[in-house]
């Protein structure tokens, strides 16, 4: 009795786990009309499924089109377009098994990816003037910017605060003093001015005295000339 519930159990057991094996494919194996089919390579696409009497027929995809895995697909995916309008170059151009790869343009950087390739980029951002840059932006990171602090200053486009100029050093006076995004300006001192103004004044006076005196004495030379000219004519009349 018990061996015949065995053979009966083995009986129902066996056909409905063979009907279980029988709908999965292998794992290079696609399933199409309840028949499995040979994948295609990477790169080739179905042209004609198989039958019980031929394999599948691969062929390669047509130009600007890829397929990187192993597939039963008719058709092969377009390759990916680095558009420059999204802040995209690209990087590695699009063959038959792989995809096009793109990267961020030059001062760009990658916010968004997909499969290793960048599908958005955006600009790096630029320090304001009164900021330093303390970390140059990459192609996966922002432009970092820090205040400068103290006696020093920046345009925005300095990788380091630098310091103000000191015009005293210079023997020079400061006409404008720095601040955080502009350096000190530095001018002629007011002694040396002054010391130009009035050698300038005093050599205008001295050119002025001395024409004045030039003028006086021809004057008084040409006055003594007419005066003899008239004591001759009263003498000889």
């Amino acid at each position: 009795m018990f061996a015949l519930k065995i053979i009966i159990l083995i009986t129902l057991i066996v056909p409905l786990n063979y009907d279980l094996c029988s709908c999965q494919c292998a794992r290079a194996e696609y399933k199409i009309d309840k028949q499995c089919c040979p994948m295609c390579a990477p790169g080739n696409r179905v042209r004609w499924h198989c039958t019980d009497d031929t394999s599948t027929t691969c062929v390669p995809c047509p130009p600007l089109t890829f397929l990187d895995e192993p597939n039963g697909l008719m058709e092969c995916f377009p390759c990916t377009v680095c558009d420059a309008n999204r802040g995209l170059r690209l990087s590695e151009v699009c063959t038959r098994s792989s995809d096009a790869v793109c990267g961020p343009l030059e001062r760009f950087y990658c916010i968004e990816k997909k499969k290793g390739s960048c599908t958005l980029a955006v600009r790096h951002s630029k320090c304001n003037p009164g900021q330093y840059i303390k970390q140059a932006g990459t192609g996966s990171t922002d432009t970092v910017c820090a205040d400068c602090t103290g006696d020093t200053y920046s345009n925005g486009s300095f990788s380091s605060c630098l310091p103000h100029t000191k015009c005293e050093a210079m023997g020079l006076a400061e006409t404008n003093p720095g601040t955080h995004s502009s350096d000190s300006e530095c001018g002629n001192p007011p002694t040396a001015v002054a010391i130009i103004a009035s050698s300038v004044i005093v050599t205008l006076i001295l050119i002025t005295v001395v024409s004045v005196l030039i003028f006086k004495h021809i004057r008084k030379k040409k006055l003594s000339k007419s005066s003899g000219k008239l004591y001759s004519v009263i003498f000889v009349v």
